[in-house]
Formats: C-alpha cells, structure tokens, sequence
C-alpha cells in the first residue's frame, strides 16, 4: 500500500463512528456512579422551547452527561493521547527527516533530522500524561493500572510513516478540541443552574459540585484545550502543512456532547478502543518507558 493509500485508510478509519454503547461496555463506564441511571435524566432546564431542533438535540445530549462522565471520558482521551505520542516516538516514523532523521531516536537526532519537530512530540507526551494525572486525581483513581482503558487500537501502519502518523495526530487533536470544548459549554451551564438553583435536570452526583468548583472545571477545561490546539498546529509544522494555523476559530468537529448522545466525543474515539482498528498498544508499556523519550515540561493547571 502506497503512502496517500495509508493515509486515506488512517483518516476513514480515525473518523469512524461506531455504537456507544460497545465504547461503554470496553471502558468499564457503565458500573461508573452505581445508581446514577445514563438512561432517565430529565430534560435539561436550559433548553428552550423556540431553540431549533438542532440546539435541543445538543442540549439534551449536554445535560445527560455528568461531571464523572465528562473526567472519565477525557481521562481515557488523555490516556489514548500519551499511548499515540509514546509509540510515536519509539516507531519507525521517528527516523523520517522531519522527525529524528535516518538513523535517529526521539533523544539522539540526526544531523538529517530535526530536533524542533522531535521537541514537539516529546513535549506533547508529557502535557498528555500530565492531563491524565490531573483527571485521575480527580476521579479518586490510585494509579494508571486502574484506568478503564489499558489497550489501544490504531490502523496498521499508524507509526510507520510521517503521512500515517500526522493523519492519525491531527484526527486525534480534533476530537479532543472539539471535546474540551464542549465540556467548557457544559460546565458553564451546570454552574448557570447550580447558581440559580434550578439543577433539577442535573444527576445526583452532579450535586456535590458547587459552582465555583464548576466555573473551575471549565476554566481546566479551556486551559487543556489551548495545548491541544497546540498540538494540533505543530502537527501541521511537522507533515509541512501550510499554513499550520489555518483557522480563525477551533472547531468543535462536529461533536456536540462529551459523553451522551450520537455525536458524542465518547462516540468519536470508540474506533481506538476497538480491536478491529488495528494493532493494540498497552497504556502500562507507555507509562513503564515515558520518561525514556518525554521531555520535562513545567506548569500545572490554572488557579483556582
């Protein structure tokens, strides 16, 4: 198979939508908040009769999703992220002269290579397993041997080539800015109604966040959303895809909820949480050997 063959392969199959439900049944999400029911929420409060059936549809999706839902959901993303940037930086396509160059790593670039490029994927590696960390803490889970997701599927060839790789990136960092922002949309509205006091369309766990721990959730949202879009970009540097910063505005890409709902970021991702996809790539092997290739970035998340 020739390179655009690959990377038209990698885009179809990156941009598969599959059944929800299979992408709850692998991740273990549906024994997530014991009693809380995914099937009855109520009617969202913030949706209007004269909305369009368009807005309704995304403000039921919307309202369906929990604050557990919403970490868990990116806690897999972050987790599916530093699994993608790891193998990235460890696979054949490491040696590609706009990466490390013949005959060169993700830590000894060649004189052919080029050690910017090289920079960017070891410093996305570490801002992903960094979001990880923070979702973890915040779901209560002790270590990554106990995310709900440990293997990972991509399309054959995926860390091969630099045409594979750069398709598979920017499908990847589409969907989680398309996510986080959506998440930002939820969290200002589960503080909106927590702030008036008419939550009764919001979950019962949803009720042990007051709203300036929601207002905040949203402000961690943005921020992460920001570095995506940053890998998004320097994606484009390293394929030589110009111009790299080709929007006045990021896009949602087409998802409209994180969670629940069709077009849902949960609904995007379940392609790499599928067998059929292509060879599986362990979190545990990403997380045992990160700090081979990483590269030490600082900061941490915005104040509260």
């Amino acid at each position: 198979m020739n390179q655009p063959e690959l990377s038209q392969s990698v885009v179809e199959m990156t941009t598969q939508r599959l059944a929800r439900r299979k992408f709850l049944a692998q991740a273990g999400v549906l024994s997530i908040g014991g009693a809380v029911s995914l099937a009855t929420a109520a009617r969202p409060a913030f949706a209007r009769e004269h909305d369009s059936a368009a807005e309704r549809a995304q403000e039921w999706a919307q309202g369906k999703d929990t604050v557990k839902e919403i970490f868990t959901a990116a806690l897999i993303a972050e987790d599916l992220a530093s699994t993608f940037y790891y193998n990235g930086l460890i696979g054949t396509v490491i040696q590609d002269p706009n990466l490390a160059g013949p005959g060169g790593t993700a830590t000894n670039v060649s004189g052919a290579g080029d050690e910017g490029n090289v920079a960017y994927l070891r410093a996305a590696l570490t801002q992903e397993l960094q979001h990880a960390a923070l979702f973890r803490s915040l779901l209560g889970i002790s270590d990554a041997g106990h995310d709900p997701v440990q293997t990972f599927y991509f399309p054959a060839g995926t860390f091969d080539s630099l045409l594979a790789f750069t398709a598979t990136l920017d499908a990847l960092e589409n969907a989680f800015i398309g996510a986080y922002l959506n998440a930002i949309q939820e969290f200002a509205a589960k503080s909106a109604n927590a702030n008036r006091g008419d939550g009764a369309w919001r979950e019962p766990a949803d009720r042990a966040y007051s709203k300036e721990q929601l207002d905040y959730f949203a402000k961690v949202s943005a921020s992460i959303m920001g570095v995506e879009a940053e890998h998004r970009v320097l994606g484009r540097v390293i394929s030589g895809t110009d111009p790299a910063n080709n929007r006045n505005y990021e896009s949602t890409d087409g998802l409209n909820a994180v969670y629940n709902g069709s077009h849902s970021a949960v609904v995007a991702l379940t392609t790499f949480l599928t067998s059929s996809t292509g060879p599986g790539y362990s979190l545990e092997t990403a997380m045992m050997h990160q700090a081979d290739v990483s590269l030490p970035i600082a900061g941490g998340p915005p104040a509260f």
